[in-house]
């Protein structure tokens, strides 16, 4: 866990390397339910609550392994497994009458409402409606069926990967497939499932995988800014790591606000650029600006988190997710996270969101940093899961999906480890907490690592790796030099790396 920026520090008369991590440890993890595989399995999409319940879905298991949709308290107690879809059956795409890998919902009244990316009578997804006490469940609309032959198109779109988005009585969304040109679709209809119109078709991506065009392909989440929606394709665009696009709500007015740039590099990578490639996803918007993430691109290819001025002043990368190194189990480690796929929140001026990979582990992170760029932190990172598939550990890994907030506690889902290694719901709470930074000096032989003495309950740990659980508190402990905590240590030619934790 990192506060700010760490560095490095390499004396190169001793050839050890120490690499400074500042403690944000009084974030504190909470598991509110590990999924067995029957209640479902690999939750990747956001959670929405009211008053005290979470409600989600899960991609996967269930009774039908099809996926399914769940409540859970905050307290950690009540879960309910609200629905699950059907089996889907048949040749490919195989169909059902209800759906199957569900994304995110959105809530109204009493009446939760979703997109699921495969399965109904054509195998391409489905639109539903489900009562929060797990009764009711409607397919408001099927997709239907691709053409056989590429670029498989069809009317209305297929295979919705995000979820929902609710004005009045009309539920706008996207489905990153078929349309006019199989490059996916922007749609509108009603809550009752009627006058389901297609705003917007994309053009077809021409050339070698993924394809250019001139408004993007595989569009995902929206959000909606008075009468206008904004968005991200994933694809396509002028060299096809995609777009950032803007639609008025009655389908006229489509246009491509930005083009993601091209990325340079080889086999197997990184691929670099300086704004990011392949935003996944969803945008959120205040007031003018949309804040948004990308998974791949950035300087160091591991993703990118920017902002968008809708007034024309453009794009701002406010991070560069930071280069990956292997750890000693061949994890893929790094300081703050890689390839974040969940969108941002916003609370004030401070944007949380999750990365998949990296962190000081290598199964992702939660970070935070400022509206603009500045004071980017390492929230949490989650633990390595162990043993045999799937493996597991206790707080979960890999998460996908945008936050939630609710006073001082986030709300996401892991969509791997936890107690079965299917993934997780978890809630972190911040904390009112001043935050110490830990700075470190050479002096001759000895390195000297030092924190403000009026914060307390932190504690020093050392490790001579990133791996779990090798950091172990350092010894002897501080003493208080001029209102600091001071830690020296003698410089073995180990690389170490020191953290503060609470």
């Amino acid at each position: 866990m990192y506060k700010d920026n760490p560095f490095s520090f390499c004396p190169a008369a001793a050839g050890a390397c120490l690499i400074l991590a500042s403690g944000v440890s009084a974030q504190t993890l909470s598991t509110l339910h590990s999924f067995n595989g029957s209640d479902g399995s690999t939750p990747v999409a956001s959670l929405v609550l009211s008053n005290n319940t979470l409600y989600g879905t899960a991609w996967t298991g269930g009774s039908g392994s099809a996926g399914t949709i769940f409540a859970v308290n905050t307290d950690r107690t009540g879960f309910t497994n609200l629905y699950s879809f059907t089996t889907p059956s048949g040749p490919f795409p195989h169909t059902n009458s209800d759906g199957g890998t569900p994304n995110g919902l959105i809530l109204s009244g009493q009446t939760l409402y979703g997109t699921a990316k495969n399965g109904g009578n054509s195998g391409v997804g489905t639109v539903f409606a489900i009562n929060v006490d797990g009764t009711g469940f409607t397919n408001l609309h099927t997709f239907t069926a691709l053409s056989v032959d590429p670029p498989f198109t069809n009317s209305d779109g297929a295979n919705p990967a995000a979820g929902l988005i609710l004005s009045g009585s009309t539920l706008y969304g996207t489905a990153t497939g078929g349309g006019n040109s199989g490059s996916g679709t922007i749609f509108a209809m009603s809550t009752d499932g009627t006058s389901f119109t297609t705003l917007y078709s994309f053009s077809e991506a021409a050339g070698p995988f993924p394809g250019t065009n001139n408004d993007g392909a595989a569009p995902n989440g929206l959000t909606l800014s008075g009468g206008t929606l904004y968005g991200t394709a994933q694809f396509g665009g002028n060299v096809g790591n995609g777009t950032i696009f803007a639609i008025n709500t009655g389908g006229t007015g489509f246009a491509t606000l930005y083009d993601f740039s091209a990325t340079s590099g080889s086999f197997p990578g990184p691929y670099t650029n300086l704004d990011g490639a392949n935003p996944y996803g969803d945008l959120i918007s205040s007031g003018q600006t949309l804040y948004g993430t990308a998974v791949n691109g950035g300087v160091y290819g591991n993703g990118t988190a920017f902002a968008f001025d809708t007034t024309g002043n453009g794009f701002a990368r406010l991070h560069s997710f930071t280069p990956i190194s292997m750890s000693d189990s061949g994890a893929s480690t790094n300081v703050d996270g890689a390839n974040p796929y969940g969108g941002l929140i916003l609370s004030g001026q401070t944007l949380y969101g999750t990365a998949t990979g990296g962190g000081i582990l290598g199964y992702g992170t939660v970070f935070s940093l400022n509206s603009d760029g500045t004071k980017f932190s390492t929230l949490y990172d989650f633990t390595a899961p162990a043993g045999p598939y799937p493996p597991t550990n206790s707080d979960g890994a890999s998460p996908q999906a945008d936050l939630i907030i609710s006073g001082d506690t986030l709300y996401g889902t892991a969509s791997a480890g936890g107690s079965s290694g299917l993934g997780s719901v978890f809630s972190l709470s911040l904390g009112a907490v001043n935050l110490p930074q830990l700075t470190i000096l050479q002096a001759g032989p000895n390195v000297v690592l030092s924190w403000p003495a009026n914060i307390t309950g932190f504690t020093l740990q050392a490790s001579s790796g990133l791996v779990s659980p090798l950091w172990t508190t350092v010894s002897p402990g501080p003493v208080v030099v001029n209102g600091q905590n001071t830690v020296t240590n003698v410089i073995s030619g180990t690389r170490m790396s020191y953290r503060l934790m609470r």
